[in-house]
């Protein structure tokens, strides 16, 4: 059963192995599956000065394997929008503690094609909604391949472009923003066949936080598609 962990520099201690197998597989993906060149690193590791001590990383785990993640920034630090892509933002991009940047969500290969439902990649997505609701972060960015867009609003999301698409090693991306809230939450949980809540809070503060069950018809709707 694949569980969804929030680690933080509060309890990452807990997780090193478990961090030392997300970025090791991290690049895999990025790197040698995608040819990131600008990423390559001698130790095989997907680090960047984006992993700090203020990033948070979801980190699905089955098995004692770490087969996908996902980090979100602070936007009142530095992110990759603003300081490497900011290109792509031709409005200013507003720091606040309840404004997030999502990046970097991946799936190991191997479980990118699973009939059975939900998915490493649903799971990761609902987390991450979950995990914004838990802290009050009202408003996400991402930088999005223009392809998944429509995937996205299909989950109810309404973006808020920062710019104009752009070309990005061949692939037309754009930035975006997009709000937070309880009903996109239960519109993914039940687009996407997740039960409900997912998050781990293993030796970090949970938040007093409590989301609305879902109906019995999204219930069943949910257990159809499992």
């Amino acid at each position: 059963m694949t569980e969804v962990h929030v680690v933080r520099h509060d309890n990452s201690h807990r997780y090193r192995g478990e961090l030392e197998q997300y970025f090791r597989r991290r690049y895999d993906v990025f790197v040698r599956e995608r040819g990131w060149k600008n990423l390559e690193r001698p130790d095989g590791r997907d680090i960047d000065q984006f992993d700090t001590e203020d990033a948070i990383h979801l980190l699905a785990i089955d098995k004692h394997q770490v087969i996908g993640g996902v980090r979100m920034n602070p936007s009142m630090g530095p992110t990759l929008l603003s300081e490497v892509f900011p290109h792509l933002c031709s409005i200013p991009l507003t720091k606040s503690p309840d404004i997030y940047e999502v990046t970097r969500m991946w799936v190991v290969k191997e479980r990118r094609s699973e009939s059975s439902r939900p998915t490493v990649e649903a799971l990761l997505t609902v987390a991450s909604i979950e995990l914004s609701l838990a802290l009050g972060i009202r408003k996400t960015r991402a930088l999005f391949e223009m392809r998944r867009l429509d995937r996205n609003k299909r989950l109810g999301w309404t973006f808020h472009p920062l710019g104009l698409p752009q070309q990005i090693d061949g692939v037309r991306n754009i930035a975006v923003e997009k709000d937070v809230s309880e009903g996109i939450w239960m519109r993914a949980c039940v687009e996407l066949s997740v039960p409900g809540l997912v998050l781990i809070w293993n030796g970090t503060t949970r938040p007093p936080y409590q989301l609305p069950e879902l109906p019995a018809a999204v219930a069943r709707s949910v257990a159809v598609g499992q």
